[in-house]
């Protein structure tokens, strides 16, 4: 019969997880016995890395990854980027050796009796197989759950003396075949209500995403937009981009605050909401959920998202589904004047560093060249990176959804394992560098074509911002003397260099192709706060 081990992979291969991306221990060693040669392991050197490599690849490829972890201390290590994970609907199987069955409860190194509990709150759902028999069906269920609406990420905890039993042929004969799907459009009423808000409103206005980040959703999002000729944003603090940011129609990113959202939805009477929950704020500024008059429509696949909100009715539904539907059920034009492009800040040419923030994204939005992936984790300068950004299409952008700080490094290498065929560049600050560094490594060993960006200011930028508005003073911690990026990536084998003028990053920006291999330019920038929300 055969071994809980060989029908694992034969499952993987069916479902098509055959790169896994880890950091081994003793008790991942029998899973990884015999590793197939079509399979591939990326190996990471810290697994908040591996974890966010898989977290890029999966988002990248729009498919489930698959990680597999060194026991809870490693489970632990991966959290804060767990956290980011199911922050952004990433579907992951995650996974960790657990020690040997007869010794878990033993309080042996390396077992944990309650490992089960360790991802919580950050998984959809966690398991330990009872028997060593069920471990292949319980995979089955974690990689189902993961992708089945809403996406996320989901663990197993697998004993290491599992993987030589044998399995009953008869108990996992269907497992590979079958096949679990959500269907998620509308009722015809539910289609016909909703139209009729629309065509009756006076100024609609539209605000996406990130279930609209795929290329289906995001087709028909962008259809329906100019079918309403209505003004268009991005939600807050998104993890994505869910719309072209070169659009007439686009207007920006809503700031994440209560107030912040009010201020810019003034003189609207009807805001749909497609694909976002509403809404995930930051900076804590009361005031009315919307301005006078207006009401709220949000469709998303989320049901937690959508009874958590304190404001607006709410579909959960596929947001694609809908939006075809919706634009089935419409007439056509609706007559009013489409709104104007917004406007954009004027940046010239980079002179000499320190570089501004906003002259740096101005020149990447002219010099990089089409279909570049982009990362980005420099998140004292986000608002300006949006007022610059160059997308036009789904899956173009990754960003730490749930704010926590060493996803941007390894998320890029992810990301570029992928498609590498398409070039891609991390913007990161010199202080969320050090939180995913060890992605350096992986980036080099795979010869992969990421050009990472380091805007180095001196201190947490973000932090800066938040001084002034929270009234605070005298805070230690907030400066990072002595860290020299250029220095540590050559130490992982990476070409590196401290660029001094905009001719050089013009140039270093051209040269971004996908036979290139990883590169670290370092750029001095100047230190600007804005206020967040």
């Amino acid at each position: 019969m055969p071994t809980v081990r060989d029908t694992t992979y034969d499952l993987l291969r069916a479902w098509g997880l055959t790169t896994v991306f880890g950091n081994p221990g003793s008790n991942e060693l029998p899973f990884l016995d015999g590793f197939p040669a079509d399979f591939r392991y990326v190996l990471g050197l810290h697994e908040g890395a591996v974890l966010a490599m898989a977290d890029g690849y999966a988002q990248a490829t729009g498919r489930p990854a698959l990680v597999n972890l060194h026991s809870a201390a490693g489970l632990g290590n991966a959290m804060g980027n767990l956290a980011n994970a199911r922050a952004s609907n990433t579907p992951l199987v995650v996974t960790a050796g657990q020690q040997a069955r007869a010794m878990i409860g033993l309080g042996s190194v390396l077992a944990e009796p309650a490992m089960t509990r360790v991802p919580e709150p950050h998984v959809k759902w966690a398991f330990e197989p009872a028997r060593a028999q069920d471990v292949p069906r319980a995979l089955s269920e974690a990689f189902h759950l993961a992708v089945l609406p809403p996406a996320g990420p989901v663990f197993v905890s697998l004993p290491l003396d599992d993987w030589a039993r044998e399995v009953d042929v008869d108990e996992v004969a269907h497992l590979g075949a079958r096949r679990v799907r959500a269907a998620g459009a509308a009722t015809p009423e539910l289609v016909a209500e909703l139209a009729g808000r629309l065509a009756r409103a006076q100024a609609p206005a539209l605000v996406v995403g990130p279930e609209v980040d795929d290329e289906r959703a995001f087709a028909t999002v962008v259809a329906l937009a100019e079918r309403l000729a209505v003004p268009v944003w991005t939600a807050p603090t998104p993890p994505r981009c869910p719309f072209p940011t070169r659009h007439p129609l686009w207007r920006g990113v809503l700031p994440p605050s209560i107030a912040g959202v009010a201020e810019h939805l003034t003189g609207h009477d009807l805001v749909l909401v497609l694909g976002a929950p509403v809404f995930r704020y930051h900076a804590y500024r009361p005031g009315p959920w919307l301005p006078a008059g207006a009401e709220l429509v949000a469709v998303s696949a989320d049901p937690a998202s959508a009874a958590r909100a304190a404001f607006g009715d709410a579909l959960v539904a596929d947001v694609a589904a809908v939006a075809a539907q919706l634009l089935d059920a419409l007439p056509g034009t609706p007559g009013r004047p489409a709104p104007a492009p917004i406007e954009r800040p004027a940046e010239g040419e980079p002179g000499d560093a320190p570089f501004r923030a906003g002259g740096v994204f101005a020149l990447m939005a002219r010099t990089l060249p089409r279909g570049v992936r982009m990362v980005n984790e420099s998140t004292s300068n986000t608002s300006q990176f949006w007022e610059h950004l160059d997308l036009a299409g789904p899956r173009g952008l990754f960003f730490p959804a749930a704010g926590g700080l060493g996803f941007g490094l390894p998320a890029a290498v992810g990301v570029a394992l992928a498609d590498p065929g398409r070039p891609v560049v991390a913007v990161l600050g010199d202080g969320a560098v050090q939180y995913g560094v060890a992605g350096l490594w992986t980036a080099a060993q795979w010869n992969l074509p990421i050009t990472f960006v380091v805007l180095r200011n001196g201190t947490y930028g973000a932090l800066r911002g938040f001084v002034d508005q929270l009234g605070v003073t005298g805070t230690p911690g907030l400066d990072l003397p002595g860290v020299d990026a250029v220095r540590i990536a050559e130490g992982y084998g990476l070409p590196a260099r401290r660029i001094a003028d905009g001719a050089e990053l013009a140039a270093e920006l051209a040269a971004v192709a996908p036979d290139r291999g990883p590169r670290l330019v370092e750029l001095p920038i100047l230190g600007e706060t804005r206020r967040l929300g």
